[in-house]
């Protein structure tokens, strides 16, 4: 997955900082499913008090675009779609950084996230698939873009066997995606 070992000049900083994140959107998509390219990778963080400051610490300056502490406070304050951008100046390289909050899902995704190896004994923390597929679900309801349908296709079709149906019966429905599933679902789901 060399494209995927791009974005580890972010995972590894949050892990050597001991700031619990996991990866979602197009990156745990082509994880779960078929590659593609894609130019930034979505990461959730689990905030915690002072946690700013290790962000801050973790990715300096010199290096990286990160917003200031106090930016990055009053986003982990929020309780829904706290969001901030990280960069890498050398390779240009983005993660968009979504903030915990009191968001179930992230509650949820969590709990249920995975260490999945990505090569040269390297791994992540990536969200589970039915967490992957809820969001990219989300993602076509506000913004229509069948590239998340793709994903969602993708993902069925490599690892159709590691996804709990059960889990989207349960999401859907309280998410309010029961339409968009429907065009997923359509296709023998």
């Amino acid at each position: 997955m060399p494209q995927i070992e791009l974005f580890l000049i972010f995972t590894e900083r949050l892990e050597t900082a001991d700031i619990p994140y996991m990866v979602s959107g197009s990156v745990a998509s082509i994880i779960y499913g078929e590659p593609r390219l894609t130019n930034d990778i979505d990461i959730i963080l689990h905030l915690r008090s002072g946690d700013a400051r290790l962000v801050a610490e973790a990715f300096p300056l010199t290096n990286f675009y990160c917003p200031p502490e106090e930016v990055m406070a009053i986003e982990a304050r929020r309780k829904q779609r706290g969001h901030f951008n990280l960069i890498h100046h050398d390779t240009g390289h983005k993660a968009d950084i979504y903030l915990f909050g009191a968001d179930p899902l992230h509650a949820w995704g969590f709990t249920n996230r995975r260490q999945i190896e990505i090569g040269n004994k390297q791994s992540l923390w990536v969200a589970p698939p039915e967490y992957v597929i809820l969001r990219k679900l989300q993602y076509f309801k506000e913004g229509g873009s069948e590239k998340h349908i793709g994903d969602i296709r993708g993902m069925k079709e490599v690892s159709g066997d590691l996804i709990d149906e059960s889990i989207l019966d349960h999401w859907i429905p309280k998410l309010g995606l029961t339409d968009e599933w429907a065009i997923i679902a359509k296709d023998g789901f």
